[in-house]
């Protein structure tokens, strides 16, 4: 066997079953094939972001190529189980939300390896050893507390979300052929593991390998995941075109290639996503030095029908039903509290009138970040679509989008002391729990993962680098925000932020003002973070056959 993946993670209980040899040589392939090509992508992204930030102006590609002109081509569309796909119910791969969302009644369930999901070691494979037992049906497990947790009869179908192509997983070092030492893609490592050991066992169960693929930016990183697709179905020996992948349109350069998108992964496509929350912080980010046009008021003025957001949610639509895929809806952040009925009440009129817009939109299904709001979703999108599984037959011709329409930033907004301050606070705390392994935190009532952490942060960079001054007439410095930070760690309790055992509020301060406060912008907070927290290597091992 040729195996150049040793493992500098610690082992734990079963994850031998895992990081199994066949597995690992599986992993060494598609390293050896798509990791120079990853790097090559990655290096665009750069160079592109570079290109904005001195006035490129963001188009559309018809100019380029004959793919939007030509209106014939049709997406592979769903495969089996992903016919309807009304409410879907998002979340990490721990145990107890395994069987949670597989209880849920949802349609869908995507278990998540990317935002929702602190990348420590356990979580990674242990998220993969849940997913491997939940296939099989044979995830329960009886908590701490005595507490049973049992699959149900019916359970959602499956579709896994890896890491995005721009982190690394660096408790795996791939060697290449030349010799040259390196961490693993951590986009190809959670597919790799995921696929290897479930794609033959789910088509047996009668759905398939289904993905959601992350944080892409172009139509040739589109390109670079449909190879690994074509290779991954050979290699096992399953049908080309078995696997499903539905692209979160999360970047603001990915709204300007939906098209693009959807052609080059035309034989695996199934559909287009909303993902709204990272697709605000990448506006943030590709703009945040062009000037006070580009200047986002405070973070919840940003709604799903401000225009530009509108634009881009109707033009997602229309793209998708022209080519024959599944346009989904995002998250509402709003969530309901069991120990409060008032504050519930709101989140659900919140979470009705969001999935009501969807629905009425066009859209053939939507996002909830909780089991107690899959009712409310699913009477939304009944309502339109009845008996129907989709609604892909609803083209929407009446859309026009221009290029413009999605850079308009426009909005009758302002930027207020208070959400300053609420910025500090949730980047801090969401910060603080993702050091300890937490990737979907509640805060304030709100679901906050990764990608709301990179709009509060993002945020407060541009808002000092632009010199704003507040409603109240405050101007946002880097200055009143180290108040601000300091504040909400006497707040949040002093000997929690002083380093009280378990906690991480020191840690997380450090990070904040890494990502938030210096001269450099790190295009992810999650990156340095990584890297300076969460990689607890030891010596190197490899996989040794039984």
């Amino acid at each position: 066997m040729d195996i150049r993946i040793e493992i500098n993670g610690p082992t734990g209980d079963r994850y031998d079953e895992i990081l199994t040899p066949e597995a690992l040589e599986f992993l060494t392939r598609l390293h050896d094939l798509f990791l120079g090509r990853r790097q090559e992508r990655l290096a665009g992204r750069m160079l592109f972001r570079q290109a904005i930030d001195n006035g490129r102006n963001l188009r559309f590609l018809d100019d380029e190529n004959d793919i939007r002109r030509n209106r014939s081509w049709r997406v592979a569309g769903p495969g089996p189980g992903l016919h309807d796909r009304r409410v879907e119910i998002t979340g990490p791969t721990d145990r107890k939300m395994t069987v949670n969302a597989l209880n849920s009644g949802a349609k869908v369930w995507l278990a998540d390896f990317e935002d929702a999901t602190s990348p420590t070691w356990a979580n990674i494979i242990e998220g993969q050893i849940n997913l491997f037992d939940a296939i099989r049906r044979q995830v329960d497990f009886t908590s701490e507390e005595g507490k049973e947790y049992k699959l149900g009869s019916e359970t959602p179908t499956i579709v896994a979300r890896p890491r995005g192509w721009h982190l690394v997983e660096k408790h795996l070092r791939y060697t290449d052929q030349a010799g040259t030492r390196q961490p693993a893609s951590a986009s190809l490592v959670d597919f790799g593991l995921y696929f290897f050991h479930n794609a033959a066992e789910l088509i047996d169960r009668g759905t398939g390998p289904y993905f959601y693929l992350p944080k892409l930016e172009n139509h040739l990183e589109a390109r670079l995941w449909n190879d690994v697709f074509t290779f991954a179905e050979a290699y096992r020996g399953i049908p080309h075109g078995t696997i499903r992948a539905t692209v979160l349109i999360e970047t603001i350069t990915a709204a300007f290639e939906m098209e693009e998108i959807l052609y080059e992964l035309r034989d695996h496509a199934a559909g287009l996503n909303a993902g709204r929350w990272d697709y605000v912080f990448s506006i943030i980010k590709n703009f945040r030095g062009r000037g006070a046009g580009f200047v986002l008021p405070d973070r919840k003025q940003i709604t799903m029908t401000t225009p530009f957001m509108r634009a881009y949610t109707e033009l997602l639509v229309a793209t998708c039903h022209q080519r024959g895929a599944h346009a989904i809806g995002g998250m509402s952040a709003f969530i309901p509290n069991r120990r409060d009925p008032e504050a519930t009440e709101k989140a659900l009129e919140q979470v009705a009138a969001d999935k009501r817009r969807e629905a009425r939109d066009g859209f053939d299904g939507t996002w909830v970040a909780h089991p107690d709001l899959v009712p409310t979703a699913y009477a939304e999108f009944d309502a339109v679509l009845g008996d129907r599984p989709n609604q892909v037959d609803r083209l929407r011709e009446d859309v026009q989008v221009a290029a413009a329409d999605l850079v308009d930033l426009t909005i009758d907004g302002e930027v207020t002391d208070a959400g300053v301050r609420a910025n500090v606070s949730i980047a801090l705390r969401y910060i603080e729990a993702w050091l300890r392994g937490l990737g979907a935190v509640a805060l304030d009532g709100l679901m906050e993962d990764a990608a709301t952490a990179e709009i509060s942060r993002s945020q407060l960079w541009q808002w000092a680098a632009q010199r704003v001054r507040t409603t109240e007439g405050t101007l946002v410095t880097r200055e009143w925000m180290e108040r601000i930070l300091i504040e909400e760690l006497d707040r949040l309790s002093p000997s929690t932020a002083s380093g009280e055992e378990g906690s991480r509020f020191e840690d997380a301060a450090a990070i904040f003002r890494d990502v938030t406060l210096e001269d450099d912008f790190p295009p992810f907070l999650t990156v340095p973070a990584y890297t300076r927290y969460l990689v607890d290597t030891v010596p190197a091992t490899t996989a040794v056959a039984a």
